[in-house]
């Protein structure tokens, strides 16, 4: 299966919810490799890489995140490949 690589911003009440640890969860879970981080305008930034139909479940996810996390929107770019070799967490 051929791999892709997701940008996805994900803005709302998304930091101080384990909405990062979650994600790694979620990521390893699927499969899914890359890294995701907050930004200090209070949104976080997840590159991701892996199959479709996986990617597909991981934005699904992300839509939602974490229980007291308040998604309010996804924006997503399709990007070159990274090759990563594991999801994680950037502090």
């Amino acid at each position: 299966m051929e791999k892709i690589h997701k940008e996805i911003l994900v803005k709302g009440k998304v930091q101080g919810v384990y909405f990062r640890a979650s994600a790694k969860r979620t990521a390893d879970d699927l499969g899914i490799t890359g890294q995701v981080k907050n930004l200090p305008d209070g949104n976080v930034f997840i590159m991701a890489e892996g199959e479709e139909h996986k990617m597909e479940s991981f934005i699904a996810w992300c839509r939602q995140g974490p229980a007291f996390a308040k998604v309010t929107e996804l924006v997503i770019t399709v990007a070159p490949l990274q090759h990563y070799q594991a999801f994680e967490v950037i502090r």
